[in-house]
């Protein structure tokens, strides 16, 4: 009976994990960026990488379709989003590492995008560049700053 009772509740968990996964999966830009400011601290970190490279992969189809002003501003909230994902990462002390991991691989990619560019296209991809750089040197500084305190204590 017991094994019974356990296996319907491991069902149960993983029909549930799945439905929920499989929600947020379709899930578009516009439903996580309301949710986003509803989120608890702890979710918005993880929440924001989401919507960041969520931006990127639309960023990069339009580019492609030959859309640069809606790109631009896909290209400005994968800044923005990813400097509020360092925020909520370093108010809670939580994610810092994945955060960081995860705008390196975004700054990569958009340093690839912007090589199939034209010249006057590139600046506002320049400057998210950039915006990336300074949340990754933040992550980092919050990251070794935090094992430097433990080392002298």
């Amino acid at each position: 009976m017991r094994r019974l009772a356990f296996a319907v509740f491991v069902t149960m968990f993983v029909l549930a994990f799945t439905s929920v996964y499989g929600v947020a999966k379709d899930e578009t830009v516009d439903e996580m960026k309301m949710r986003f400011e509803s989120a608890r601290p702890e979710d918005r970190a993880e929440l924001g990488i989401r919507i960041a490279q969520q931006e990127l992969r639309n960023a990069d189809k339009l580019y492609k379709d030959g859309n640069a002003e809606q790109a631009r501003a896909a290209v400005d909230d994968i800044a923005t989003y990813s400097e509020k994902a360092r925020d909520a990462a370093t108010q809670t002390n939580k994610h810092l590492k994945n955060v960081e991991i995860e705008v390196r691989k975004i700054a990569d990619k958009l340093r690839d995008i912007k090589r199939t560019l034209a010249f006057e296209d590139q600046p506002p991809v320049d400057h998210a560049i950039r915006r990336l750089e300074d949340v990754r040197t933040t992550l980092l500084k919050a990251m070794f700053a935090k094992d430097n305190k433990k080392e002298n204590k």
